[in-house]
């Protein structure tokens, strides 16, 4: 009778720990809202955060577009200071041509060990088609890149003209979001915008750039502190991107944080209202963005 307990005992104790591998395992398979999407066509890689665009990077890719393979990928491992092995030098030595950093993608069966998103030790080789098949990154890039992506995540890639935003619907990442056909009207006067407008948990984003010169204003970019100036409605207005901060001449004001779609940044309507004084509304029945200059 005893032995039999002990055998009971034995047997909970498996299937308690059975279970929690499997739920371990289960969670480790839950889709994520990070996600990575490379673009052939235009040589960059976007990465997702929590379902929305957080950074775009320059990457270089095969030098025959029949290299990189194309589809949805998980990320399979992470390994730091890989080897190369086919000319025998060591990882983390300086004419390492994988850099430092491998985020390996299980590409039919091959385990994360042929194809992957990594550095490089050609820095002139980035935006260029000259791989045998892997992603190429900015070492400094890849290194941000590594700390940020968990195993399992997917990475799209593809070719395509659309904007990183339509990638990731078609691929149904990004439900919650629509494209809409860009409308602006101001004073009354119908505006037709080269970049599409998004609808997303409510809140209407539209081309900030675009929507500036419309207004009468300019915008300029500083690549050094990354940052937006524009001068609307007699207001000097700067923002970081990916941010809800910014200054309307000189005070602190806090938005509803930007976006990108593709490599236009992206300002909620209200927030571009707020912060240039100006009246305005959505009309859903029309699609339009409306604003009174």
């Amino acid at each position: 009778m005893q032995r039999r307990n002990v055998m009971l005992v034995f047997i909970c104790l498996v299937l308690l720990w059975g279970t929690a591998f499997v739920d371990k395992a289960a969670a480790a398979e839950v889709v994520s809202s990070d996600f990575i999407i490379v673009n052939k066509k235009t040589n960059k890689l976007a990465y997702f955060r929590n379902g929305k665009l957080d950074k775009v990077f320059s990457v270089a890719t095969g030098k025959d577009p029949s290299l990189t393979p194309e589809g949805s990928f998980k990320i399979v491992n992470k390994i730091k200071n890989r080897p190369y092995y086919k000319e025998k030098i060591a990882g983390g030595d300086p004419r390492n041509p994988l850099g430092d950093r491998w985020l390996g993608l299980e590409v039919n069966g091959t385990k994360g060990t042929t194809y992957a998103i990594h550095g490089n030790n050609n820095v002139n080789s980035i935006g260029k088609y000259v791989s045998a098949g892997c992603i190429r990154m900015k070492n400094d890039e890849i290194h941000w890149l590594f700390s940020q992506i968990k195993l399992n995540i997917v990475a799209i890639i593809t070719s395509s003209n659309l904007s990183f935003e339509q990638i990731a619907i078609n691929n149904g990442k990004l439900s919650n979001m629509k494209v809409l056909t860009g409308k602006l009207m101001i004073d009354g006067k119908k505006n037709t915008l080269k970049e599409p407008l998004v609808l997303e948990d409510s809140r209407v984003y539209i081309p900030l750039r675009e929507s500036v010169k419309l207004l009468g204003g300019n915008l300029q970019w500083n690549n050094k502190t990354e940052t937006i100036t524009m001068l609307v409605n007699g207001r000097t207005i700067t923002h970081k991107p990916l941010t809800n901060k910014a200054t309307v001449d000189g005070t602190n004001v806090k938005i509803i944080e930007s976006r990108y779609q593709g490599e236009t940044v992206m300002l909620s309507l209200k927030s571009l209202l707020q912060l240039s004084g100006l009246q305005g509304k959505w009309d859903s029945k029309s699609n339009a963005a409306i604003i009174n200059n």
